[in-house]
């Protein structure tokens, strides 16, 4: 028999999925879910589009309510109830009722912990103060729209660029303030890389929104009703409502508590089951340290899908049915104005970090046909291993039709892949949706071929390192060339590429681009089978001058 008295530490996305799956595999289990705020089930992700009035309901957040979950899975749901110590000799928990302020113990038979993270707050001077804000659960949401209704401010910043960061200060212009965004690194969007994220940086700035990269918030100065943030390089940023974005770090207290195995990554260590190192105590969602599904190390990645996947998880194994967690590969996805980002697996940091050796392509295709109405341009990074084939990562800029691209390649990824697999693909075509050959298919084309020696290619970052040994050549338009070019290139149209062939020095490497590769290609293939030896800028022109 399997346990009857199951103690849930925790709701949102892992807490409560594990209840309700509980529920519906035993309907005789005691099962307790505790919840320190009072919201047990609610949309996190959605916080963001709610101070900016693309939500407007406040109740439209809320998932389920604790007299619902209740009402529906005959679960014994304490809200305002927080876990403060685990005796795991005893297999009981020490709870404060914020509403009593009575403490009381409550046995178990198998406890689960999803206490979830806890945003970054540096130690700066000036970051308490009452118009600085984190924004991780509903109270901290109606706190900011509270303070923007009453004061009314006039600017606001944003600390930290990746998801939240970049949600908020959209959010915040929707609002109709004026926002500046502080980030330490050289680019935002951490989970994709620099010349991914170089195509948002002038698409915020064309936005309206002041981007300060490399700088970090150093001090936080409340003076004459003014709030002002001194960077590290000493510039100042005018605010009157900060938003710290900077990231988060999972909330291990109660597991310390407890004594359990935290892992090297300071999340909880579990088993490919969940099980913390107390075999009677399970851990889920952004508190745990997960296996990074595509390198096999550890790693903590906090996205509410995982955290869903585990709580079903885990209800499982509790219930006596075997099931394991196979790793978090990091797809995610955001929306900034009109641009979508998106990435799934490793990028070119981690894989370089764990000494995986990769490839990378560059490839921007239409959205759907070229002659149907509104097509943009899909920009699709892969990254895949240079023995296989095997697709290791891939992040994708555009606008129409991102989400189902990075699905697609987040399933190929799950499924052992390879570049030659995403060129046999069958995927949906009309016009409206599509091109015959979707830009899926297209980056498995660019990338088989590179790894076939079809096609051989040079990035954007080795051109500036050329030397008199070799030649560039733009193969676009004289039109398109006066409008700018790579310095120093020679331009021979492709169309007159075999008529001009005898101007390209024989004894040196011919270096080929065009905008996004495709003549570039063809020009390649031209030249190679003329006894030439060539490479083909991955990517073209558009990327070069991206991260340029």
């Amino acid at each position: 028999m399997y346990p009857k008295k199951i103690l849930i530490v925790g709701g949102v996305a892992g807490g409560a999925s594990t209840a309700a799956r509980l529920r519906r595999m035993d309907e005789e289990a005691e099962i307790v879910l505790f919840e320190r705020g009072e919201y047990i089930s609610f949309a996190n992700c959605g916080l963001p589009y709610y101070v900016g009035d693309i939500i407007k309901d406040r109740e439209a957040l809320l998932v389920q309510t604790p007299q619902g979950m209740s009402r529906r899975f005959n679960i014994d749901v304490r809200v305002n109830s927080e876990v403060i110590h685990i005796d795991s000799y005893k297999k009981q928990v020490e709870v404060l009722d914020h509403v009593t302020g009575i403490t009381y113990n409550e046995s178990y038979d198998r406890l689960v912990l999803s206490p979830g993270a806890n945003p970054i707050k540096p130690s700066i001077p000036g970051i308490d103060r009452e118009n600085v804000f984190v924004v991780r659960n509903i109270p901290d949401t109606f706190r900011i729209t509270n303070y923007i209704q009453r004061y009314s401010p006039k600017k606001a910043a944003v600390i930290g660029g990746g998801f939240i960061g970049l949600e908020m200060a959209e959010n915040l212009m929707l609002k109709g303030l004026d926002v500046s965004l502080i980030e330490m690194a050289n680019q935002v969007m951490p989970p994709i890389d620099y010349d991914m994220a170089a195509f948002v940086h002038p698409y915020m700035k064309q936005k309206g929104i002041r981007l300060y990269l490399s700088d970090g918030a150093q001090e936080i100065k409340h003076n004459n009703n003014k709030t002002i943030i001194k960077l590290r390089s000493g510039e100042q940023v005018e605010a009157d409502l900060i938003v710290l974005a900077i990231g988060v770090k999972p909330d291990v207290t109660l597991a310390k508590d407890a004594a359990l195995e935290i892992g090297p990554t300071g999340g909880i260590r579990v088993d490919k089951y969940l099980r913390t190192s107390d075999p009677d105590i399970y851990a889920i969602g952004d508190a745990v340290e997960v296996m990074d599904f595509v390198n096999g190390h550890p790693a903590v990645i906090p996205l509410a899908g995982p955290a869903n996947k585990q709580g079903r998880i885990v209800a499982n194994n509790i219930c006596g049915i075997e099931d394991a967690y196979d790793g978090t590969q990091g797809t995610s996805i955001v929306k900034l104005f009109d641009m979508v980002i998106a990435s799934t697996g490793n990028n070119e940091k981690i894989l370089k970090k764990y000494d995986i050796p990769y490839i990378r392509s560059y490839t921007h295709s239409p959205s759907h046909a070229g002659y149907y109405p509104g097509a943009g341009l899909v920009s699709i990074k892969l990254l895949f291993r240079s023995d296989d084939g095997r697709i290791l990562g891939a992040q994708i800029i555009g606008s129409d039709g991102v989400d189902k691209r990075i699905d697609v390649l987040s399933t190929a990824i799950r499924a052992g892949l390879t570049v030659y697999d995403l060129e046999e693909l069958e995927l949906a075509y009309a016009p409206p949706f599509s091109s015959a050959k979707d830009p899926v298919n297209m980056a498995g084309y660019v990338a088989a071929n590179i790894l076939k020696g079809d096609h051989p290619v040079i990035y954007w970052d080795e051109i500036d390192d050329l030397t008199d040994e070799q030649v560039i050549v733009d193969v676009r338009t004289g039109a398109e060339y006066g409008q700018g070019a790579i310095p120093g290139a020679w331009n021979i149209p492709l169309d007159t590429l075999r008529d001009r062939i005898d101007e390209l020095p024989r004894d040196k490497e011919i270096i080929i681009y065009c905008r996004v590769g495709l003549r570039g290609y063809l020009a390649a293939r031209i030249l190679m089978q003329n006894g030439f030896k060539v490479r083909n800028l991955s990517g073209g022109y558009i990327t070069y001058k991206i991260t340029h």
